[in-house]
């Protein structure tokens, strides 16, 4: 056996092994790649290769973005937006079988796009949502569930941090203005395919309605939330446009819902210490998993891992739809137990050149990926969102699972469809030119 398979052997097995014992992902990464690394010492410099290719990793302007939109996120979340876009949606779908359901749905969808967090959204919107839905009948499991899947969608609608992510792991061959414009249809699809079964369960359990708000309801609850819906539009307008790139954009978030959150008088100044430090938190613990990632990324590249994959999946399977199946399932397993960011950095370059040899856009793969690791996120035994959201709901993990189930497939529905239905992705991107 050549020292190369051994390498790759001991890559995967002291991965793997280190999650199994619950060692974080970031350290299972860095510690498995300098293991399978030694094997190679004789090819490389030295140990220092690690910690070079974890500097050069994030030694990008476009990485900039994501401590940026953290903080923004980390901003919207204290400052009374949430409120806003809750009282907002209820106005337009409360009076429909379930509508506080939808009022989740589409509240997440909003707070979810606006602050580019899937846990911010399970935070912000849950913790207020759950208690009103409980009050109405809704058992505290369904409302986090609905919470849960629902957040995800913040995840396609830009602006979001892991399109930004699966940009640099492309090697540019997806923009980022193309990732965001990209993400609107798939995202919108995947909020109403949750809002269809919600009808079904509400019709069928006979949830209650809620009062029709009059038309001078519903547009004062809209200038209450314009100026937050505005920031949409400024973020993604003035990529697309060329104004501003993605990293630009990203301190206008900041300033943006910095002031706004002032305005509304919801935070004050001695709050931002506070919340500085919040997002400076998440965004090393997000800069830390890049960091190792791409480690793992370039080891992978100089064990030839992308070339022999590709090579087994178009010699074995001959049918470009069985490759893209057989990804997607694996994207989905890989899901369960690696959190997204290195997913996406590790398994991009692997699966990449692979679809893209058999036709499919850099940008739909982008799109495909980053839904197939929405799912994972939602399910054991790393499930962030899950943990999140029962959290949040303070329900039992064992009792959410059991009505989350027809959501996920409700997702991988969703994912099917974008799969397989290119136009899904690729109209507004197209329509743009980008």
């Amino acid at each position: 056996m050549s020292i190369e398979i051994i390498s790759i052997i001991v890559l995967f097995v002291s991965f793997f092994a280190l999650l199994l014992i619950k060692v974080p992902v970031a350290y299972s990464i860095g510690i498995s790649t300098t293991l399978s690394l030694l094997l190679n010492i004789d090819k490389l410099p030295g140990i220092t290769t690690i910690a070079q290719r974890m500097t050069t990793g994030i030694d990008s302007f476009a990485l900039l973005a994501i401590p940026f939109f953290v903080l923004a996120g980390e901003i919207m979340k204290q400052g009374g937006i949430a409120n806003r876009l809750i009282n907002f949606a209820k106005s337009l779908v409360a009076s429909l079988p379930g509508g506080l359901a939808y009022v989740n749905v589409l509240a997440s969808m909003l707070f979810g796009a606006i602050s580019g967090s899937a846990v911010a959204a399970a935070s912000a919107i849950g913790s207020i949502m759950t208690d009103r839905m409980e009050e109405e009948g809704y058992p505290r499991a369904l409302s986090a569930s609905v919470n849960i899947t629902s957040s995800t969608t913040g995840l396609l609608i830009p602006p979001s941090n892991i399109l930004i992510v699966y940009a640099l792991a492309s090697g540019g061959t997806a923009s980022v203005a193309a990732l965001f414009i990209a993400g609107y249809l798939p995202g919108i699809l995947l909020g109403f395919a949750i809002m269809g079964y919600i009808a079904f369960i509400a019709i069928n359990r006979r949830y209650p309605k809620g009062e029709r708000s009059t038309f001078s309801e519903i547009w004062t609850y809209f200038r209450k939330a314009f100026f937050s819906l505005l920031l949409l539009i400024v973020v993604v307008g003035g990529i697309v446009a060329g104004i501003f790139t993605a990293t630009e954009a990203s301190v206008i978030a900041v300033l943006y819902a910095a002031v706004l959150s002032l305005v509304y008088g919801d935070i004050k100044v001695k709050d931002f210490p506070s919340i500085l430090l919040s997002s400076g938190k998440t965004t090393s613990v997000v800069m830390f998993l890049i960091c190792t990632s791409m480690a793992m990324s370039w080891l992978f590249s100089f064990e030839g891992i992308p070339e022999m994959i590709s090579s087994f999946l178009l010699d074995s399977l001959n049918n470009k739809f069985a490759i893209f199946l057989a990804i997607n399932i694996i994207l989905l397993i890989v899901g369960t137990f690696m959190d997204m960011t290195p997913a996406v950095l590790i398994f991009t370059p692997i699966f990449l050149p692979v679809v893209t040899t058999l036709g499919m856009d850099p940008v739909h793969f982008g799109i495909v990926i980053v839904l197939n690791l929405c799912i994972g996120i939602c399910t054991p035994p790393v499930g962030t969102l899950l943990f999140v959201g029962s959290g949040v709901a303070n329900v039992s993990v064992t009792k959410v699972i059991k009505s989350l189930v027809p959501f996920l497939l409700i997702m991988i529905a969703v994912l099917m469809l974008i799969s397989f239905i290119p136009e899904i992705s690729m109209f507004l991107p197209n329509l743009f030119e980008l």
